[in-house]
C-alpha cells in the first residue's frame, strides 16, 4: 500500500494503462489535424472520456451545456484533471499559459489540441487576444481559466478580468456567448471528498506534479460535479469587469452548491460513469 488512501499497484496500473492508451491516439490526432477538420475537434472529447474510465473518474452533469457555436466557457481551475473532465464534455480548445507547451507528453497533448498558449506579460496581450477572437470568430469553442492559477477546490479566486476580452467578440455580427462552469471534486468512493482529502486531486501552489500524479492515480473512484450556468454575453453586463464578477459569482454558488451536497432534480442532472 501508497498508504491508507492509495495502492502503488493500482497507480501503476493506470499510469500504465493512460500511456499505452494515448501514445497511439496522439497519433490519430496528428493525422486528423491534417486530414479532418470535424474529426480533429470531436476525437479529443472520445479520447478524454476515455482517459477519465482508465482513471476511475465519474462524472456529475448539471445545467445545460451551451450547444451555440462558438462559446466561451469560464471554469475555475482546481487540478490537471480539470482538463480531462471539461475535455470529456466540452467540444473545443483551451486557453492555457505558455509554459505548458514545454511540458512533457502534457505539452504535446495541448497542442493536438490546438490549445490557444497564452504570455501574461502585457506586451503580449494584445496580439494574444487577437489569436483568441480569430479562433471564436472560425467557430471553435474555446475553455478559459479566468483565475489564472489553480486553486485548492475549496473556494474560487477572483477572476481576472483581462481573460476575458476575447468576450468581446461578435462572430457573425451576434455577441459571443459566455457560459461560466463549476468543476467541484466531491466524491472518493462515494464518500464526501473533505477540505483535508481534496488536497489530492487539487494541484496548486509548488506542489510536484510526477508525485502527485502517481499518487493520485492510486486512489479509489473520484466524482466531480460539473455545473454548466445560464449563459450571459458581454454586451448584457456592459464591462469585462462585470462579466469577470457575474461569471465568478456563478461558479461560486455552484460550488458551495456541489460541496455541501445539495440534492438536484433528476432532469437537471446527468451522471456519466467511469469503471
Amino acid at each position: 500500500m501508497q498508504d491508507a488512501l492509495g495502492s502503488r499497484l493500482k497507480s501503476a496500473v493506470r499510469l500504465s494503462l493512460y500511456v499505452c492508451f494515448t501514445v497511439p491516439m496522439m497519433a490519430v490526432q496528428i493525422v486528423a489535424l491534417g486530414a479532418s477538420k470535424p474529426l480533429a475537434r470531436n476525437l479529443p472529447l472520445w479520447y478524454h472520456r476515455q482517459c477519465c474510465r482508465l482513471l476511475g473518474i465519474r462524472i456529475e452533469r448539471r445545467g445545460r451545456q451551451s450547444r451555440k457555436t462558438p462559446t466561451l466557457f469560464a471554469s475555475n481551475h482546481v487540478s490537471y484533471l480539470d482538463i480531462l473532465v471539461l475535455g470529456s464534455l466540452v467540444p473545443g480548445s483551451f486557453v492555457a499559459k505558455a509554459e505548458v507547451k514545454s511540458w512533457p507528453l502534457f505539452g504535446w497533448l495541448a497542442r493536438l489540441q490546438r490549445s490557444v498558449f497564452v504570455d501574461r506579460r502585457p506586451s503580449k496581450t494584445a496580439r494574444q487576444r487577437d489569436e483568441i477572437m480569430e479562433r471564436l470568430v472560425a467557430g471553435d469553442n474555446l475553455i478559459i481559466f479566468p483565475e489564472g492559477t489553480s486553486g485548492d477546490g475549496n473556494r474560487v479566486l477572483p477572476f481576472k478580468s483581462a481573460l476575458m476580452s476575447a468576450a468581446a467578440s461578435e462572430p457573425n455580427g451576434v455577441p459571443l456567448a459566455v457560459q461560466p462552469v463549476t468543476v467541484a471534486y466531491t466524491k472518493l468512493d462515494g464518500l464526501p471528498l473533505g477540505r483535508s482529502l481534496r488536497p489530492f486531486y487539487a494541484w496548486y501552489g509548488d506542489m510536484d506534479l510526477a508525485p502527485h500524479l502517481w499518487h493520485l492515480a492510486g486512489l479509489g473512484r473520484l466524482t466531480v460535479v460539473v455545473h454548466f450556468h445560464p449563459l450571459i454575453t458581454l454586451a448584457e453586463l456592459g464591462s469585462r469587469k462585470a462579466l469577470a464578477a457575474h461569471c465568478k459569482e456563478r461558479v461560486q454558488e455552484g460550488l458551495a452548491a456541489a460541496l455541501s451536497g445539495r440534492p438536484r432534480r433528476a432532469a437537471e442532472t446527468q451522471t456519466l460513469s467511469g469503471p
